[in-house]
């Protein structure tokens, strides 16, 4: 008897594995860009000139190191919210000026009141779904009397943010408006503990609870030592954690567009660093929305103030943007809204 129901056990066991795998393999299949060639026609109006234009104006000397609530950062959110206006890509009915107040007693007690900017492209089918496309604006200032330009972290996801929003504008402009609404967010206070995204996820400008995705972008400019003999990578985290059906999405954008390596070493639950914790997408997660943290991986100018302009991969950080655009015009775009589920 008892072999009998150990016989059984196995058979369900199996069945189920293999009910598993095949639901698997169908989810995969059924990721599908329905006309790649639109696609690519605005993925490919990423520029590495329009990224490094971007990078060096957001890392230069004249922002003394954008510190949270100092003025050299709050010049940064105004050249940002004047991008925002140049492409005619709008603001919330409720913050016409682009700018959410951070208020002071929400930050560390050293620093003045700051901003989180946001703006949006409203979707055409499904206005009330939402895609978060994010990066933080903030950096570490100056001290001990040098700047801390921080044009990889995080001047790099700071450009990828802008010129994805370009490429979407552009898309809505030539009449193809993406199905769902797309919100692009750059949060502050990152580097003093991730308080410009908890206090928009806290008090968000459009619902979370209809929000499908974030895709954060934090330092994808730079090669880690790592990867020093193939730089064709970007770290990925955080992309199955609350959706496989998003870590698969992610996969077919780079299968379809970009060819990247994508490494998930720092997604693993045991990984040391802790990653997936320590940027903005983890406000949005812990609200229960499927996140993927994009990233290089830390390198020898990783929060020092030889983190220049200069030092920046521009056509790898090009192509990283792209991976990212592709996932996006998916989400945005796809029949169904991402599924927000573990398989």
């Amino acid at each position: 008897m008892k072999i009998l129901v150990a016989s059984a056990l196995i058979l369900v066991g199996s069945c189920s594995t293999l009910r598993h795998s095949e639901k698997i393999d169908n989810l995969k299949d059924s990721i599908s860009y329905d006309d790649e060639t639109m696609v690519n026609q605005y993925l490919n109006t990423i520029k590495t000139d329009e990224l490094r234009a971007h990078v060096e104006e957001v890392s230069s000397d004249k922002y003394n190191g954008r510190m949270t609530g100092e003025e050299g950062h709050n010049q940064v959110c105004d050249y940002i919210r004047s991008y925002y206006k140049s492409q005619s890509i709008k603001a919330p009915e409720s913050h016409p000026d682009y700018y959410q107040k951070v208020p002071k007693e929400v930050l560390p007690d050293d620093l003045n009141e700051s901003q989180n900017i946001i703006a949006y492209i409203e979707g055409s089918e499904f206005p009330n779904e939402y895609l978060y496309i994010s990066a933080h604006s903030d950096h570490e200032g100056i001290i001990d009397g040098e700047i801390y330009n921080g044009a990889d972290d995080n001047g790099s996801g700071t450009a990828a943010v802008l010129e994805m929003a370009e490429a979407f504008s552009k898309a809505v402009k030539d009449g193809y408006r993406p199905r769902r609404s797309i919100v692009f967010l750059h949060v502050t206070a990152e580097e003093v503990g991730l308080h410009g995204s908890r206090y928009y996820t806290e008090n968000p400008i459009f619902p979370l609870e209809t929000t499908i995705s974030t895709l954060n972008i934090d330092m994808i400019g730079r090669i880690d030592e790592r990867h020093k003999d193939n730089e064709n990578y970007v770290y990925v985290i955080g992309s199955d954690r609350m959706s496989t059906e998003l870590h698969f999405i992610a996969q077919k954008a780079n299968d379809t567009f970009t060819y990247l390596e994508l490494d998930y070493t720092f997604n693993e639950e045991n990984d040391v660093n802790r990653y997936y914790y320590r940027s903005d997408h983890y406000n949005f997660a812990l609200k229960g929305v499927p996140v993927i943290f994009f990233f290089n991986g830390e390198h020898e100018d990783y929060t020092k103030p030889t983190d220049t302009a200069d030092k920046i991969n521009y056509p790898l950080l090009a192509k990283r943007t792209k991976l990212i655009f592709a996932t996006a015009w998916y989400l945005a775009n796809s029949d169904e809204r991402l599924n927000p589920e573990i398989i």
